[in-house]
């Protein structure tokens, strides 16, 4: 059983920063993406920024600049590192790893983004 465990979130004022961690355990192997979303209520669990295991990472044009992602191999563990945060950036953030024929996700952590 593969288990995703994302920590880090909080509440922190407009221009802060936060680091996410998402760690995993189980029977994991091949990892190919990792990968952070966000979702708000009522709306759709959106892509905030993904990498691959050859270090390719992509981002939502929302979050470019501001946001990084990174991951550790070894330890299959990902990270979001968020800096310049706004008040649009408040939404329960989820873990999503792709092995191969499976997809798994996390059970989120909330980051509110409030003065």
């Amino acid at each position: 059983q593969v288990q995703l465990v994302e920590s880090g979130g909080g509440l922190v004022q407009p221009g802060g920063s936060l680091r996410l961690s998402c760690t995993t355990s189980g029977n994991i192997f091949n990892i190919r993406t990792m990968g952070w979303y966000r979702q708000v209520p009522r709306n759709e669990r959106e892509l905030v920024a993904s990498i691959t295991n050859g270090g390719i990472t992509n981002y939502a044009d929302s979050v470019k600049g501001r946001f990084t992602v990174s991951r550790d191999n070894a330890k299959n563990t990902v990270y979001l590192q968020m800096n310049k945060l706004k008040p649009e950036d408040t939404a329960v953030y989820y873990c999503k790893i792709d092995m191969s024929l499976n997809v798994y996700w996390g059970r989120g952590t909330q980051v509110t983004v409030s003065s």
